[in-house]
């Protein structure tokens, strides 16, 4: 692997097997920086001119795009842009990887492909949010969020999905055994249920799985199947077994990864000791809403969401696994809507956490 800085920020990275990748830096939502990788490689079969992930389609997320398909073009001799990609691959159903779609689909004949567990994200996305937000509004409810909260809450998670229209997607990488020409693909189900990793040569392509300096949010599963700390910590060592070889890890957002396994170390970490600190806490009730003060301190506008959906992750994972018990069961049972549950420690149950 080798690297090159071009213009505006662009990077270039070239593969073990001679695979050319380019790093197209976008900024998906005010403040929040991504990026989108154009891969150019030759296989049997052909040659495929590669999108990974899109950008969110809000803002200039997409005018970042297209200048950086401009400076892919100057930087090549020759020019490449949307109409020439031959596939989108969307690493998962977060609207900072896929919300660009809107823009790229009447634009190329790529085919689009995604992992099934997030097919609906893409293909009927107002449905997805019909569904998602009655739980979510339950969850609120039952972190301790008061009503008039959980309303403004819900329009704050509405708003930028809304902004996405639905797309045709061609193909779902189980149904095609996981694998596209040169390309080896690996589901890692827990930051996003249909998350997946993408293997090139001696590079693979995180998404948001793993990333440098920040930990990837997670949410309990009680919103959407196959999300949640448990699904996401499996992922972790099943991607560290599958990865054998690999020199260079590209994130959605933040700098290259160098050394993966170290990073997943890191992150490990990093959740045994959030779930070891929300156990001590635990010796007195808690709802979620205080877990979530107590880990992050105080948060404003979208972070609110975040830090709620984190510490409700790992309150699930302890629930789950038996050290956890609901204080209040019998005001949790007479309600007739979702009641703010307060959790405790169980009796004579160890505080730590494996």
């Amino acid at each position: 692997m080798s690297q090159t800085t071009l213009d505006l920020d662009l990077r270039t990275f070239t593969t073990s097997g001679g695979a050319r990748i380019f790093q197209l830096p976008l900024l998906v939502f005010p403040g929040l920086w991504g990026y989108a990788y154009l891969v150019l490689a030759e296989a049997e079969g052909g040659s495929f001119q590669v999108l990974i992930d899109a950008g969110s389609g809000y803002g200039d997320s997409n005018r970042h795009l297209e200048a950086g398909l401009r400076e892919v073009s100057n930087h090549l001799g020759f020019p490449l842009g949307l109409q020439d990609l031959t596939h989108v691959l969307v690493t998962h159903g977060h609207i900072d990887h896929f919300g660009g779609l809107s823009y790229v689909r009447p634009r190329t004949k790529a085919r689009i492909g995604v992992h099934e567990l997030d097919l609906r994200n893409l293909t009927n996305h107002a449905e997805r949010l019909a569904v998602v937000s009655p739980h979510l509004r339950a969850f609120l409810l039952e972190s301790g969020v008061s009503a008039g909260r959980v309303d403004q809450m819900l329009d704050l998670y509405r708003m930028t999905k809304s902004m996405y229209c639905s797309v045709q997607v061609d193909f779902t990488y189980e149904a095609i055994g996981m694998r596209l020409g040169p390309f080896e693909i690996l589901h890692v189900p827990g930051h996003c249920a249909g998350h997946v990793a993408f293997r090139l040569h001696d590079v693979l392509f995180s998404g948001d799985h793993v990333l440098a300096d920040t930990s990837p949010h997670q949410s309990p599963e009680q919103l959407t199947h196959s999300t949640g700390l448990d699904h996401y910590l499996k992922s972790l060592e099943a991607l560290r077994r599958w990865s054998n070889g690999v020199c260079l890890t590209l994130g959605g957002h933040k700098e290259p990864i160098l050394d993966l396994n170290a990073r997943i170390e890191a992150i490990l970490q990093l959740h045994a000791d959030r779930l070891d600190k929300t156990l001590w806490l635990m010796d007195e009730p808690h709802t979620i809403a205080e877990v979530s003060q107590a880990l992050f301190g105080e948060v404003h506008g979208y972070n609110v969401l975040l830090a709620l959906e984190e510490a409700g992750a790992h309150v699930e994972y302890l629930y789950q696994r038996g050290l956890l018990g609901i204080e209040n069961l019998e005001e949790v049972e007479r309600a007739v809507q979702p009641h703010p549950i307060r959790y405790r420690c169980l009796p004579c149950q160890a505080k730590s956490t494996p």
